[in-house]
């Protein structure tokens, strides 16, 4: 059965068919300021999971000294009567034959998963990021509607469950998945997804997905998919679940495996629910949080769209629960707005927004009227503080290090009032301080980071980010953050920001230049943000007793975007 007629695509639909992955800041490439290379590409080991579960559990790599001889001889029992060789599942007589001739058997598969397949391959191959790749490759080839969502859920989640995904697939193979060809890799990766993580029928997900081994990886590789994928799908996903947490050393690296996150990242991320003083017993929603896809969340930039224009009787429009600028779009193409395509409104996390509006509000001392966007690509915050000071007779300067995230600054300012736009600029943020010292009165730094609040909108980002970044970034941030200080004259205002919660990159950051400068004192961020959100959300919204600012995908809905407002002070 192919699985692939409309009556099929209609029971394949997926659980979530929007992302919002399409304005996500590229935290990967700090910024063009990333010094080291691309860090572990590790698969199932990232996952901290599989360690042997009978003989069929193996941690990738962890078999690479295998005795030749034993695969000579395996090779020799797989040979029949003619000497011919026959494949690892046929051997053990697990044929799993269809009942259909050769000439009537699936051949290839359809375009959204071929689209999905192509999206892995380039993440893996070639570095790519999938929000850059996905949107550009279904206008090419006519995908749209809901076998977008399909595509776009099929590569997005997949990418998310990838180490759970490997997890679950060294259970069912006789190797070790490093001894696998890539491709057949994310071949099997998309099909456990499909079984595990959609509502696709079985059928449909095997037959489906052995059609595309078939038309990319080749026959042979087609069979040991219909092999692996019948194994993964005799077994509920509880189940396989419970089978990984108990292979796991401890509970850390069990929550790390079924929740697919690399266990270095899982405890970062505890260690900053503690550190923000919050239990860490809620580690677990947090991950799973990480796992969800995000929804659209739009913009409507001050004195350039109103939110009620914006929704204009569309059902699909809600208000979102804390800025006053934002909005949910469920389902449906941000581009289809008029405001969104002319630039009066964009597509923005809430809790981008959120930061951008605290800056704006933070009390200074002395004039307010030049703002600088010191890290401004790809310029979402940049349009809104752009915005916001054209309606208050302020100039914005842009400054980005890279030429083409400068040219998708200008873009995003395209709708501003030229007269609130002084400069987009190209240049290294470090030496903004020293080459125009006090020459600004509020400053946003959107610091590169390593992208840990934003893992659900940068799926990819978990499997690329490793330990050894944070040396590269904590120090680029320390020296943006003086520059910016430096920037900004006495009595302005600079917002520290990053979407990631990881301590070595908020707290101890902005900790060591407090320590280090005299002129420098802490603000209230909590304050400063409950006077920017909505009115009847200022006594509910969660922001701890501490005085910088710290937002959860679990708590707030929003990626976990860092805020310390920081203000020099008077001589």
């Amino acid at each position: 059965m192919s699985g692939g007629t409309p009556a099929d695509r209609d029971r394949d639909a997926p659980r979530r068919r929007s992302t919002d992955g399409s304005n996500a800041r590229s935290n990967d490439s700090a910024s063009g300021y990333r010094r080291g290379g691309r860090g572990s590409n590790a698969r199932s080991n990232d996952s901290g999971a599989t360690r042997g579960n009978g003989s069929n559990a193996r941690s990738n790599g962890a078999d690479g000294g295998r005795d030749r001889r034993d695969d000579e001889r395996r090779d020799d029992e797989r040979r029949d009567a003619r000497g011919r060789q026959r494949g690892a599942a046929r051997s053990r007589g697990e044929t799993s034959r269809s009942s259909n001739a050769p000439s009537q058997r699936r051949k290839g598969t359809d375009p959204a998963r071929a689209v999905a397949f192509d999206v892995l391959r380039q993440v893996d191959g070639s570095d790519a990021y999938a929000n850059l790749v996905l949107p550009p490759l279904l206008r090419e080839r006519g995908i749209r509607g809901r076998d977008a969502g399909f595509a776009t859920e099929l590569a997005y989640g997949t990418l998310r469950l990838r180490g759970r995904y490997d997890a679950v697939l060294a259970l069912c193979l006789d190797r070790p998945l490093d001894r696998l060809d890539p491709p057949v890799l994310d071949v099997l990766r998309l099909g456990a997804h499909q079984l595990l993580g959609m509502r696709v029928p079985q059928h449909a997900a095997v037959s489906e997905t052995v059609g595309l081994a078939r038309e990319r990886t080749g026959a042979g590789s087609a069979q040991l998919v219909n092999a692996v994928l019948r194994r993964v799908a005799r077994t509920p996903l509880d189940d396989w679940l419970t089978t990984i947490a108990d292979d796991a050393p401890d509970g850390l690296a069990a929550l790390a495996a079924t929740q697919s996150h690399p266990v270095w990242i899982a405890r970062a991320l505890r260690d900053a629910l503690a550190g923000n003083g919050r239990p860490v017993a809620e580690l677990d929603a947090l991950l799973a949080a990480d796992n969800d896809a995000p929804r659209v969340t739009l913009v409507a930039r001050p004195g350039l769209a109103d939110p009620e224009e914006l929704a204009d009787g569309d059902d699909r429009v809600t208000p979102t629960r804390w800025a006053p600028t934002a909005l949910r779009l469920e389902g449906g193409d941000p581009a289809a707005f008029g405001a969104v395509r002319d630039g009066r409104a964009g597509v923005q996390d809430e809790g981008s927004q959120l930061v951008a509006l605290a800056l704006a509000a933070a009390p200074l001392t002395g004039p307010d009227a030049r703002w600088l966007d010191l890290c401004a690509g790809p310029g979402g915050k940049a349009a809104l503080l752009a915005a916001l000071a054209a309606e208050r007779g302020a100039r914005l300067v842009a400054n980005e290090v890279q030429p083409h995230r400068a040219r998708l600054v200008e873009k995003a300012l395209a709708a501003v009032p030229a007269d609130a736009v002084e400069a987009v600029r190209t240049g290294d943020g470090r030496a903004v301080g020293q080459d125009e010292p006090g020459a600004y009165d509020r400053v946003l730094l959107d610091a590169p980071c390593t992208g840990l609040g934003a893992l659900r909108r940068r799926p990819e980002s978990r499997w690329r980010r490793t330990p050894a970044d944070l040396a590269t970034l904590t120090g680029l941030q320390r020296e943006l953050l003086d520059s910016a200080l430096d920037a900004v004259r006495p009595g302005g205002v600079v917002g520290y920001v990053t979407c990631s919660p990881h301590l070595a990159e908020t707290q101890v950051v902005a900790a060591d230049v407090l320590r280090r400068r005299d002129d420098v004192e802490l603000l209230d961020a909590p304050a400063v943000v409950r006077d920017v959100v909505l009115p009847e959300a200022r006594d509910t919204i969660e922001l701890g007793d501490r005085r910088d600012v710290q937002l959860w995908p679990h708590v707030h809905g929003t990626d976990a975007m860092h805020l310390t407002l920081l203000r020099r002070k008077d001589r």
